[in-house]
């Protein structure tokens, strides 16, 4: 099974090497591998190029993006990059950060996964963090979510999905289309990823908003958002961000900002939410 893997990388030079060297030491190798170098201002592109001159697998894309740190929409733009210099000859393509180490059988695992599911779409293992010594699971959210850092599609499923959008919630929406569209999605909790820079985003006044703007483009309706900004405000400890949610989806509704998904995709994703809230308030 074909892996084609692409990893934006901004200013990365601290982890970047151990991410490749996990990839480099898989028990299934991939098939191609490029690295974004997006705007780096430190060692990163040098340290790429000094992997891609030993693994004929691997190059190196350099971008000139911005310094702003716009959620979604910096990382997807970095992403498309390195996929226009990728042929079609794959059957699974990903999207990795640069600050993961992967366990040696971990392409493997999802091949297996894949070649005997031929209706699973998207799969992934976990993100563990270093604490106090330990590595212990890094749970932001659902464990039936894959996390932004560690996508894997299958082909069909990619293209079917219209791919990854440029915007705030592209790792969420991704997953509510693969569904609409009959794919499931699988997380396999043996599978151990060490993280090693905790998710911690410091937004900026520009982009703090994006959040609600994003439940807004996924049409998830006024109550969805609700019940969804309080539980993300509630985990991160911080009613100001409820309120940032809020008004970035009214924003968005009096700026009729354009949506990422049609009226009937969005009919099927409150419909999906509504279930998956009724069955936990059930448990």
């Amino acid at each position: 099974m074909n892996f084609h893997i692409i990893i934006p990388a901004h200013n990365e030079e601290d982890s970047i090497a151990k991410t490749l060297e996990s990839l480099a030491n898989q028990s299934l190798l991939p098939k191609k591998v490029v690295v974004v170098n997006d705007h780096s201002s430190d060692g990163t592109q040098g340290i790429v190029e000094a992997f891609a001159s030993k693994y004929a697998w691997l190059s190196l894309v350099n971008n000139a993006s911005s310094n702003a740190h716009l959620p979604g929409s910096k990382i997807i733009n970095a992403f498309y990059k390195a996929y226009g210099t990728l042929d079609e000859d794959y059957d699974v393509i990903c999207k990795f950060d640069a600050d993961l180490i992967f366990p040696k059988q971990y392409l493997e695992q999802l091949a297996a996964h894949f070649s005997s599911n031929p209706k699973l779409g998207m799969a992934a293992g976990f993100c563990y963090i270093e604490k106090d010594g330990t590595w212990v699971l890094e749970n932001l959210t659902r464990k039936d979510h894959i996390r932004g850092a560690l996508k894997a599609y299958r082909k069909q499923c990619f293209l079917d999905i219209g791919k990854l959008k440029p915007s705030m919630g592209w790792d969420t929406v991704d997953e509510l289309l693969a569904q609409f569209y009959g794919w499931e999605l699988m997380t396999d909790d043996s599978l151990k990823v060490k993280h090693l820079k905790p998710t911690g985003m410091s937004y900026n006044k520009a982009s703090k908003y994006l959040q609600g703007e994003a439940m807004y483009k996924m049409r998830y309706g006024f109550s969805i958002t609700l019940i969804s900004a309080v539980k993300l405000a509630y985990k991160k400890n911080s009613f100001k961000l409820f309120k940032d949610y809020l008004a970035g989806y009214f924003r968005a509704k009096n700026q009729n900002v354009e949506r990422l998904v049609t009226e009937a995709q969005g009919k099927f994703i409150r419909k999906l939410r509504w279930d998956g809230m009724k069955e936990k308030f059930r448990n």
